[in-house]
């Protein structure tokens, strides 16, 4: 008999490491290719491991709450085969015809490509086992083609039967590429001694979280990483908060969905992305990514203190009722602990809402490798100066403050002012007579 090592696969972009939440098999348990393994947190958010191959599980290398690294070894599994095929995917039964005999001859070679077939499709906002990134690999199945598939795994996961059946029916088309990896993240900064702390014998000694870790580090290493510098911005949303106020019920009589402020934010967001795409990229090296797509990172606050940046893909294609859709829908699941791995990945640009909690502005963090994030402020009553034909007066007026935190090693003070800016014109030239 032969061993296979169960290795903790690529996640996602910028994801280092994942901590074991559970185990759903046992040492002695059988198990078929691409079937679960075990439970991880990562990102945020639970995901799956699948295993690579048939066998049954010899030992487990890690308990629960262990943190483990990209790449390291989490289980044993024992395979049919010769002992010098050590830690390699035994041969699957071959399925009927010769295209299906080919991809599972694939799995021979499965730890010696893993890493590569699992760059290549680094790009991609779903996650997909490296048992049918090696099958997408050898039958030059492009990252296009494999988005489209509809998966019959656990929230709609594709798995081996899946791509084998697509494999079987593909009509004859010529193999296309697979996609570049992603690029390679900057090494972390060395870390500092921390300074001693006391302890008193009345001072409770809290553990932090294991989100709460994470958050610490991710944003640690974005004041390291970037040059932050701040631009505000004043904002009259008169016309907005009297349009919602008019509209609102009869949106969530006929939409089934709340209308909340966040969805014209995110709207006017986006369209002043696309008239200032330098503020949609991000930094390697001393190469810039100007990103194709408009994904609208949306920062929520939970329940437990804890933050998450759940992802509204291609945002600028949004209508209105579309942009609330996905923002409650995120929202809801968010607060449900349902979020899957793909919403908070592949983010371009992030946008939070510190007015939540009655702040008037704040000075975020960048969301690495992003590198801006807008502050939405609390929406106040106040005092204030109307400009008309017949002379100035005042009025009362429900006014904002926008803060916007950019990269300074890349977007200068004019680009992150006028992308402000633009925000704020947006905004302002609502319509008040627009439809719902």
């Amino acid at each position: 008999m032969a061993k296979f090592e169960l290795k903790l696969p690529k996640m996602g972009e910028s994801v280092a490491e994942a901590t074991i939440t559970s185990w759903l098999k046992e040492v002695g348990d059988t198990i078929e290719a691409d079937e679960a393994v075990l439970e991880i947190a990562t990102d945020k958010v639970d995901s799956e491991v699948p295993s690579e191959v048939d066998g049954v599980l010899i030992e487990k290398l890690f308990e629960p709450d262990d943190v483990v690294q990209v790449g390291q070894t989490i289980a044993i599994i024992e395979i049919e085969g010769d002992d010098d095929s050590k830690a390699q995917p035994k041969e699957a039964k071959k399925p009927e015809g010769a295209l299906v005999e080919e991809a599972e001859e694939m799995l021979t070679t499965a730890k010696s490509t893993s890493g590569t077939s699992e760059t290549d499709f680094s790009d991609s906002t779903k996650f997909y086992s490296p048992l049918v990134k090696n099958i997408a690999k050898k039958e030059g199945v492009s990252l296009q083609e494999l988005e489209t598939l509809e998966g019959t795994g656990k929230d709609g996961r594709v798995t081996k039967n899946d791509i084998l059946g697509y494999l079987e029916n593909r009509s004859s088309q010529p193999k296309s590429t697979a996609s570049t990896s992603a690029p390679a993240q900057s090494a972390p900064a060395a870390k500092k001694p921390s300074a001693p702390v006391s302890v008193n014998g009345g001072d409770e000694i809290i553990e932090m979280s294991r989100m709460g870790k994470m958050i610490a580090h991710h944003m640690v290493e974005s004041v390291q990483t970037s040059a932050h510098v701040q631009s505000f911005i004043e904002v009259d949303v008169t016309n907005i908060w009297n349009w919602r106020s008019k509209n609102k019920t009869a949106f969530e009589k006929r939409e089934g969905e709340k209308l909340t402020f966040t969805p014209i934010f995110m709207e006017a967001v986006a369209k002043a992305i696309k008239d200032f795409p330098m503020v949609n990229i991000a930094l390697d090296g001393d190469k810039i990514i100007k990103r194709k797509n408009i994904n609208l990172g949306m920062a929520a606050a939970l329940g437990n203190g804890d933050l998450i940046v759940p992802v509204i893909k291609n945002a600028d294609t949004l209508n209105l009722v579309g942009m609330a859709k996905a923002v409650n829908d995120l929202a809801n699941r968010a607060r449900d602990n349902k979020l899957k791995p793909e919403d908070i990945q592949g983010g371009t640009y992030t946008v939070t809402n510190v007015g939540t909690f009655g702040s008037i502005m704040g000075t975020p963090i960048i969301n690495q490798p992003q590198v801006a994030i807008l502050a939405l402020g609390a929406i106040r009553k106040v005092p204030a100066v109307i400009e008309t034909p017949e002379g100035d007066f005042i009025g009362i007026r429900y006014k904002m403050f926008l803060s916007h935190s950019y990269d300074h090693r890349v977007v200068n003070g004019a680009l992150g002012g006028q992308f402000v800016q633009r925000v704020a014109q947006y905004l302002e030239a609502f319509d008040k007579n627009r439809e719902v």
